[in-house]
């Protein structure tokens, strides 16, 4: 079964036996935590036997139960009980630190790792499932429902242990001084437990509908602060807001649907808590006046009814965090779950034996929807060679770049590097022997020199400066506020688009590829830019393997050997001055580009007025 493309796993029984079997190097400190908290509880119940004991020493002195154990004198056991109450409460507040220490540094250390890898499997994800997948979801994944599970494993565990030894201790103690008694006692347990389990099957299917809001609103608030400038240029302030009015509004509504249920559950407890308390208050009474049970005993027996039953009004409160945390916990294994269907193969090639030979053989590719994008490629490049890949917007340019990335993989045919088969080939050993320079440059929010290391992150100064002019960037970085050290912002907004590029050129300099690879490179930039980016791509692609995809055919006129793709299909190839005479797409294309009107011939035979990529 899937959803939104995401495996679904059912039950919370399910989630957190999966969780435990995920925590299985943890499984050492869960056992010394749950030893804790069993003490814990233990020694918590203690003060109310040992005051049942006192009254049972002032009341019957010598004949009092400590007297069995040869203590005669009144006082004598009174000191007796003293010394034993500070040895309890003195080992209950050392488990108590303990038990707190160990639960929330376990807590701590079991959402880092659950983060680290979710993050490490979706970097390992196929790129067409992010193109399904909203940003704003993964990042409340990854951030806020890490955070809900943590919440229970800080308190919800301890307490749910703590109930269940209660009970067990509590009970023993019950059943050893009046049976009778207990079975009243326990009258409201059943009743809290069906309870309890009625919570947890209407409350499961509301808190995964709120963990669903809360990805829908971090979808809207990522996509919005991103798109800040698009906002404000159309004066949509007011529209984001009521659409985020209302995302947030149906992220309250299922948070009431979930508090209304859990705020039921807890007068229900609290009147079997009643019931149980009434029943060993009035009955052990009558037991005690009639002479079967003693004073001391029937205190304790009271305290201890308390002790028993109060703690169950808080199994309302820990069914509900534990159903927000396996909500959550259900979201996060359920992406670990999400199969990679892009995986890498065993063969490793080090980038500097990389020559840069390229081979497509009969390769087509249709994305997942059926939509067919590529027919049919067959392409030889020799390493050292600069090819360039021409066409309308929609046929395949970039799509073979993904296909040579391995972002993709073709549906047919066979992509080698080197006679290498892709497919054979380590996926960071391959990535490594490319270096991308795309239309939509990503800047990560750092320095100039982070971001023009970023693909070789030991390069000194010296090497980030060089890369820096070969790419025709050092003059303007110079004239930055902090030259190198300048902060660009997030995706480099501090930048304008051109400044971005030249970054993002010297950046796959610096890391030296054997294959380079400019997709678009010089679509979004000025003139001036674009003379300064090609006579820095002179210098570059000298002595490698260079791919451009071309937007504007004035930069690839040089290029070794030019392809034209037409509705996925290669149409034409040549040099530029031979695709020129052809009077194709391509002739038409560039008379288009220099200012002739002309109408472009497609090689399906239709015609349609030309218009730039």
């Amino acid at each position: 079964m899937k959803y939104a493309g995401w495996p679904i796993m059912a039950s919370s029984a399910n989630v957190l036996l999966e969780l435990l079997r995920y925590a299985r190097g943890h499984h050492k400190r869960i056992w010394l935590a749950t030893l804790c908290s069993v003490l814990n509880k233990l020694f918590d119940v203690m003060p109310e036997i040992l005051i049942g004991m006192a009254i049972d020493v002032v009341i019957r002195q010598e004949q009092s139960f400590l007297a069995d154990f040869g203590i005669l004198e009144p006082f004598k056991q009174m000191l007796f009980l003293g010394f034993i109450t500070i040895i309890v409460w003195a080992l209950e507040s050392l488990f108590q630190f303990l038990l707190q220490v160990l639960w929330r540094n376990l807590a701590q250390d079991l959402q880092h790792d659950l983060r680290l890898d979710a993050y490490g499997h979706l970097q390992d994800l196929d790129m067409a499932w992010f193109e399904d997948s909203s940003t704003g979801k993964l990042v409340a994944i990854l951030n806020d429902d890490v955070n809900q599970l943590e919440r229970f494993l800080d308190g919800g565990a301890n307490a749910l242990i703590q109930v269940a030894t209660s009970i067990t201790v509590v009970g023993a103690v019950f059943f050893y001084v009046s049976p009778q008694i207990a079975l009243m006692a326990f009258m409201p347990i059943p009743v809290i437990v069906i309870g309890a389990f009625w919570f947890q099957r209407r409350a499961q299917p509301l808190y995964d509908n709120v963990r669903e809001k809360v990805g829908v609103l971090s979808t809207r608030l990522a996509n919005n602060i991103a798109g800040i400038a698009t906002i404000k240029s159309f004066t949509r302030e007011r529209h984001e807001l009521q659409q985020l009015r209302r995302e947030s509004e149906a992220y309250v509504a299922a948070n009431r649907g979930a508090i209304r249920i859990s705020s039921a559950f807890i007068p229900i407890i609290r009147m079997a808590i009643l019931a149980g308390f009434v029943a060993t208050l009035i009955y052990g009474g009558k037991l005690t006046l009639d002479g079967q049970l003693n004073a001391g005993a029937y205190t304790v027996l009271v305290f201890l009814t308390q002790r028993l039953l109060w703690p169950l009004t808080q199994l309302a409160v820990t069914v509900d965090l534990f159903e927000r945390a396996m909500a959550s916990s259900r979201r996060i294994l359920n992406l670990l779950e999400v199969p990679v269907h892009t995986r890498g193969g065993f063969t490793t090639l080090p980038a500097d034996q990389v020559k840069g030979s390229l081979a497509f053989e009969h390769v087509s590719f249709a994305y997942s929807n059926g939509a067919a994008v590529l027919h049919d490629i067959n392409l030889q490049i020799a390493a050292g060679e600069t090819i360039a890949i021409v066409g309308q917007t929609g046929s395949g340019k970039s799509t073979l770049m993904k296909l040579l990335l391995r972002f993709y993989a073709p549906t047919t045919g066979h992509i080698k590097l080197d006679g290498t088969d892709l497919t054979e080939l380590e996926i960071p050993s391959l990535r490594a022997a490319f270096g991308l320079v795309s239309q939509d440059v990503f800047l990560f929010h750092g320095s100039v020199a982070e971001n023009i290391q970023y693909g070789r992150p030991n390069a000194n100064q010296v090497e980030i400066e060089t890369a820096a002019r070969s790419a025709e960037a050092h003059e303007f970085i110079l004239q930055l506020p902090q030259g190198y050290g300048s902060i660009v912002g997030e995706r480099g907004q501090k930048l304008s688009g051109g400044q971005r590029q030249r970054i993002s050129i010297a950046r796959a300099v610096l890391k030296n590829p054997p294959v380079l690879i400019l997709d678009e490179a010089t679509s979004a930039v000025d003139n001036e830019t674009e003379a300064a980016i090609q006579r820095s791509m002179q210098v570059i692609t000298r002595g490698r393997t260079t791919l451009v995809v071309a937007h504007r055919l004035s930069t690839i006129v040089n290029a070794d050997r030019i392809y034209v793709l037409d509705r996925g299909r290669i149409a034409e190839q040549g040099s530029h001055a031979s695709l020129i005479k052809g009077d194709g797409i391509y002739a038409a294309l560039w008379q288009v580009q220099t200012g002739e009107h002309t109408v472009v011939r497609s090689s399906a035979g239709q015609t349609k007025e030309s218009t730039s990529d």
